[in-house]
């Protein structure tokens, strides 16, 4: 079982495996509202890859990402499916883009994109105020120049890249650090890894505008007893004072004040991922009421979300 997303309540999970050999394997994909127990399998979609019985490449198979979120405008839950071509002999494949439909419960063919995603099994990251999703990528054009947040609107169903701020602009050596995506705050968030010595940490305070970034604060490595692979931010404290994070199978706590480590929370057994869920009474079907839907999705009960 893995996470796919969560938004308003609702939870988008695989029962299936992200590599694939054969265009028939078992790929199941369900809607979840763990508050109402209530779920929604998504319809079958075999993958554009050939039978690896009958392929000449025995290295050949495909790489599944997904991305969870919410069209605003038409009030419909949409997952965007890029499905990566895994072929040594031919390392620059085109992936293949569909989009399903919770509305109308069917897939539809999106024009494949011109880039490559650097993480190839990070989901996307979906940030509400902009009903997009968000990856980490690079220009299939361009290989050789920095990496890009790629981001899917939801409701345009266009790909488009989200502008840097100009601190990370393309005029900076790329190899000198990673980026990775998140959402905080309910904002994009940007992670500036540079080469484990130290993070910055950035948010986009008012989305699409490059001058809204902002920098909240560094971590460096010595404050920590793990290394900074991997570290992804889930949310604020109650006072927002805090900031939770997990880095590998572990969950720790960051103080903004005191630019420290302040406790790792116990507890909970090793994780391969994790979210927050907003509790809600969004059915995970339609049709949806809308009045109805926004008075469940003003609901404040959380949910804390790990799979091991």
């Amino acid at each position: 079982m893995a996470l796919i997303g969560s938004c308003n309540g609702l939870l988008a999970m695989s029962r299936g495996v992200l590599a694939f050999t054969h265009p028939n394997a078992p790929n199941e994909i369900s809607i979840w509202n763990p508050n109402t127990r209530k779920h929604h399998i998504i319809p079958f979609l075999p993958l554009p890859i050939p039978n690896i019985l009958q392929s000449e490449n025995p290295n050949r198979g495909c790489l599944c990402v997904h991305g969870f979120g919410f069209d605003q405008l038409t009030g419909d839950y949409k997952l965007l499916r890029i499905s990566h071509l895994l072929d040594l002999q031919n390392p620059f494949y085109d992936p293949h883009v569909r989009l399903f439909s919770l509305k109308t419960n069917s897939w539809k063919i999106i024009p494949n994109l011109p880039y490559a995603l650097y993480y190839t099994l990070a989901m996307g990251v979906f940030v509400e105020n902009s009903s997009s999703l968000h990856w980490v990528a690079t220009r299939k054009i361009q290989p050789f120049r920095s990496d890009i947040i790629l981001a899917f609107n939801l409701t345009l169903e266009v790909f488009n890249e989200v502008p840097l701020p100009d601190e990370i602009g393309e005029e900076v050596d790329s190899k000198s650090f990673k980026i990775r995506v998140a959402v905080l705050g309910g904002c994009l968030c940007m992670i500036v890894d540079y080469k484990d010595t130290k993070i910055d940490v950035w948010v986009m305070k008012e989305y699409g505008c490059r001058d809204s970034w902002c920098k909240l604060f560094t971590m460096v490595n010595l404050c920590f007893d793990l290394p900074l692979k991997s570290l992804r931010p889930l949310g604020y404290s109650s006072d927002g004072k805090k900031v939770l994070w997990r880095v590998d199978v572990k969950l720790f706590w960051y103080d903004l004040e005191s630019e420290q480590v302040t406790s790792y929370v116990e507890g909970i057994p090793n994780l391969d991922d994790a979210m927050i869920c907003v509790g809600s009474l969004v059915p995970p079907f339609f049709p949806v009421d809308n009045h109805r839907k926004k008075e469940n999705r003003s609901s404040k009960r959380r949910y804390f979300l790990w799979f091991n």
